[in-house]
């Protein structure tokens, strides 16, 4: 998910619903999980997205507050 940023993957589970997980997984010592919900539309809502572009940043400023 590049829109989201480097490293970003998303996995796809369809269970009658469809629903999305976006995860960063290069982190030495764990996986995150950014953002998870139910996709109702072709195209991803922006709201989403920028969930889980500000997530990924605070990430980011944990790992490097240390």
């Amino acid at each position: 998910m590049a829109s989201v940023g480097a490293g970003v993957v998303e996995i796809r589970v369809r269970t009658g619903n469809t629903y999305r997980l976006m995860y960063v997984a290069k982190f030495v010592e764990g996986i995150y999980v950014l953002h998870v919900f139910q996709k109702k539309s072709q195209k991803t809502a922006g709201i989403d997205l920028e969930v889980a572009r500000t997530r990924l940043a605070a990430v980011r400023r944990a790992r490097t507050a240390g």
